[in-house]
């Protein structure tokens, strides 16, 4: 009797000492090796990176984004408003294009054309809007909006 209670003491004693431990969560001891740099969902942006492929015109320091689409009967809108010299239907023309390219998410591009708008008829309410509401979306994602001028042309459809 004598050697059983301390034998009981030291199970005891032993059991508790290696009762299982929390273990931190994403540690990186668990993870294994790698030459590779994380990716992040940064690291596939196109924010400051090459105008992807079929953007065409002049080169701008903004990227676009959006879906590609056909603006040639657009742009003939355009073009035949510009030399009519009627500033109402150069703005309408402009106004037409810039909501085919908010349409198609393509906000940098609708923005000058939203702009080209107002600057042809300041009374064109819907120019003005459009204008508002594009910067304060760039505005609430802390970015700044293409200043007149430096906005990228249209992604065309190839």
């Amino acid at each position: 009797m004598k050697f059983i209670i301390p034998i009981l003491c030291l199970l005891v004693c032993a059991a508790c000492g290696s009762a299982p431990r929390p273990v931190a969560e994403n540690s990186n001891a668990a993870a294994p090796p790698s030459n590779e740099r994380p990716q992040t969902a940064i690291a596939h942006s196109l924010e400051n990176g090459t105008p992807p492929a079929g953007n065409s015109g002049a080169p701008s320091k903004w990227t676009q984004g959006g879906d590609p689409i056909d603006t040639s009967s657009l742009d003939a809108d355009v073009d035949k408003a510009e030399k009519s010299k009627d500033p109402k239907a150069l703005s309408q023309a402009y106004l037409k294009r810039a909501d085919a390219l908010t349409k198609a998410r393509q906000y940098a591009s609708a923005l000058g054309d939203y702009r080209r708008a107002l600057k042809a008829d300041p009374s064109n309410a819907d120019a003005k809007n459009w204008i508002d509401q594009i910067t304060m979306v760039y505005q609430s994602m802390n970015r700044e909006a293409p200043k007149e001028g430096e906005e990228p042309p249209p992604l065309k459809k190839q």
